[in-house]
């Protein structure tokens, strides 16, 4: 390992990030907050704001990804339909498999201009989590609970109010509901074949319900569906599909510690038109678009590469940026604080300065940890089998 290798593997360069993190999405939740009181004068005046203020809190983590990390996202296209990605609302449908598949999509969302506005579907669980979850909610993202039948009404009307949104969007979506493991794998193909439907290799069964709403809230508002392939995955208006390079399997404490990994996209615009509006045949137009993922995903492992060109995005400069802005403003008090505490040479104070350390560090471990396969969404294992509903 390098000098410079070595020196992002070091705590104290992960400390400083969490603090910066978390102190500046702090503030900005507070901000945002505040801003409510715009909400019954200029609905279309906070929603502006607030799609900056979140932009200052994703941005962060993709310049983890983008700088720290150096992380390379090769995306396979065709030229004709690259330069309308970020001109045009967008549903991307993406696959789930690796920890930092969000960040891909949100590095995607920021090199064509529209993270600050870009959408989930997320687990309703997530809107809790301090600094990601708070943004989220004031940027009216959509949250389930995974339940359909509670879910009917909710996500459809969270939908419906991003017709007169103001700002440029991707919504991701991830239609197999969790991240792929092998024993959900097993489960998902054994309920393919009680349903008659085609076995896949590299994804779950999609969950059709879901996406057949959001393509008919968002229809006319939204101009592509973009199907996004990629062993490290992205939901769009876009097909898309990836998948890392070497074998790699991307962490976020990978990014974390500066690693630098390889993904490769291979991102299809489909005309939102294209897609049925009836819902069952919506759902079998779905089932159609994962067996042509994980086609796409089978020649990439056989041949090393996706159709299409491939091209990369130019990185832009603000997310380094906001986050040296936002270091800047920061720590310089931390650091005074900390010097003041280890020089007054008190117990209590050299006490109080361990357990700080120890809360960041356990703090650091515990958003890190949400993000891990192992502790992701039991969502189709055991006896969900038998519940499992399109």
């Amino acid at each position: 390992m390098d000098l410079v290798g070595l020196l992002k593997s070091q705590f104290l360069c992960h400390l400083v990030f969490c603090y910066v993190f978390i102190a500046s999405g702090l503030i900005i939740n507070t901000v945002q907050l505040c801003s409510l009181i715009l909400w019954p004068i200029n609905k279309q005046l906070f929603r502006k704001l607030n799609c900056r203020l979140s932009y200052c809190i994703s941005s962060q983590l993709v310049m983890l990804l983008e700088w720290w990390s150096g992380t390379e996202c090769v995306i396979h296209t065709d030229p004709q339909a690259y330069p309308r990605f970020g001109k045009e609302n967008a549903i991307v449908v993406l696959n789930h498999k690796f920890e930092i598949d969000f960040l891909c999509g949100w590095s995607l969302a920021e090199r064509f201009g529209v993270l600050g506005g870009s959408k989930v579907l997320a687990k309703k669980e997530l809107a809790y989590v301090p600094i990601i979850g708070w943004m989220w909610y004031f940027t009216e993202m959509v949250f389930c609970t995974r339940k359909w039948e509670q879910d009917r009404k909710t996500v459809s009307r969270s939908l419906l109010h991003l017709r007169d949104y103001p700002e440029k969007y991707f919504f991701l979506i991830h239609c197999e509901g969790t991240r792929f493991t092998e024993k959900k794998h097993q489960i998902s193909m054994q309920v393919a074949r009680a349903k008659g439907l085609p076995s896949l290799k590299h994804h779950l069964l999609p969950r059709t319900k879901g996406f057949a709403v959001t393509v008919r809230s968002l229809r006319n508002v939204d101009d592509e569906l973009c199907d996004l392939v990629m062993c490290n995955s992205w939901p769009s208006e876009f097909g898309a599909l990836g998948h890392c390079r070497n074998n790699e399997n991307p962490t976020l404490l990978g990014v974390l510690n500066g690693k630098k990994y390889h993904a490769d996209l291979y991102v299809r615009r489909i005309p939102l038109e294209d897609v049925p509006e009836d819902e069952d045949e919506c759902a079998a137009w779905l089932h159609r678009l994962y067996q042509e993922k994980d086609a796409f995903q089978e020649q990439y492992y056989r041949t090393g590469t996706f159709p299409e060109t491939p091209m990369v995005p130019p990185r832009r400069p603000w997310t380094l940026l906001n986050w040296l802005l936002w270091a800047s403003l920061l720590l310089y008090p931390f650091f005074r604080f900390l010097v003041n505490m280890v020089s007054s040479g008190s117990s209590l104070t050299l006490a109080s300065f361990v357990l700080v350390f120890f809360v960041a560090s356990v703090g650091v471990r515990w958003m890190i940890g949400v993000t891990e396969i192992d502790k992701g969404s039991a969502y189709g294992d055991g006896d969900s089998r038998q519940r499992h509903d399109d």
